[in-house]
């Protein structure tokens, strides 16, 4: 009798789509920039992930690497905070949620910043306002364009209390100055961007990009739903949804990003040398 030959682990993965689910070749998932062959669906990218797609190879020069949280309430809930934070660092070996540094997209330079969504959710405590603040002053002080990519689905982070919510306030302020002074923002939101996040820094982009089918809002649609007992309407809290409203700009798949981004800054080069302003808060 034949034996059954087992598969290698690792080769196959699983859509996450509700809507797909199949199972699909991991080497096709990859090749496509980890986005489902079948239906498109966007799975989550690291932080240096985001780095290697979007900018030019070995251009990035990370910057304030070694900030880490600190536990200031001592919390502690069914694990303490100080724990989560040892077991995410562990698991994604960086500090912290956000990763910022200059680097260059097409030869042009840059000021990125991206959260990682596998770093508690990517949520916003002290330290990842501090470095998008950080993030802004730096893109200010050089003169160039920031980008922030954003996958904060944890919002801001309850661990930290009143420090946390403080950096909704500091991020926004730091972005003010920074378009005052000339700046240009870029925002790309992908799956999920969520609370102190979408109410802050990331819905503040003189242009805002989404993934397709990102969610994206302050209180997820379950929540929502079940607080007003009402039906909503289909597609709730997506990119497409906040798209057909107005409240992004674009929505872009992930292969064309790099090349859209590239588009935006030559846009922003030929107008910065005719005097013109691209800052949203300008416009407004």
């Amino acid at each position: 009798m034949a034996l059954k030959k087992e598969l290698p682990p690792g080769l196959w993965m699983r859509c996450l789509s509700e809507e797909c689910g199949k199972t699909i070749f991991k080497e096709k998932v990859e090749a496509n920039f980890y986005v489902c062959p079948e239906c498109g669906y966007h799975f989550r990218l690291t932080a240096y992930q985001r780095v290697q797609y979007l900018l030019d190879e070995g251009s990035f020069e990370e910057l304030y690497k070694d900030l880490e949280p600190q536990d200031p309430l001592k919390f502690h809930g069914l694990k303490s905070y100080s724990e989560k934070i040892k077991a995410s660092q562990e698991k994604t070996q960086i500090k912290d949620a956000c990763v910022i540094g200059n680097g260059k997209i097409e030869k042009n330079p840059v000021v990125f910043a991206v959260t990682d969504p596998n770093f508690i959710m990517g949520s916003m405590g002290v330290v990842v306002g501090e470095k998008l603040a950080l993030a802004a002053e730096k893109a200010s002080e050089l003169k160039l364009p920031l980008i922030i990519c954003s996958g904060s689905g944890g919002g801001a982070r309850m661990e930290e209390g009143a420090l946390s919510l403080m950096q909704m306030a500091k991020t926004c302020a730091a972005l003010s100055k920074y378009s005052e002074e000339g700046g240009f923002y870029i925002g790309i939101l992908t799956d999920s961007t969520m609370g102190g996040a979408m109410a802050s820094f990331a819905s503040v982009g003189d242009i805002i990009i989404a993934e397709p089918k990102a969610l994206l809002g302050f209180t997820g649609p379950r929540v929502i739903q079940q607080t007003i007992r009402k039906t909503l309407p289909p597609g709730f809290q997506t990119s497409e949804f906040l798209l057909e409203h107005g409240m992004i700009d674009m929505i872009i798949q992930r292969k064309l990003l790099r090349q859209t981004l590239t588009s935006l800054l030559t846009y922003w080069k030929a107008g910065k040398h005719q005097g013109l302003s691209t800052s949203r808060l300008s416009r407004s």
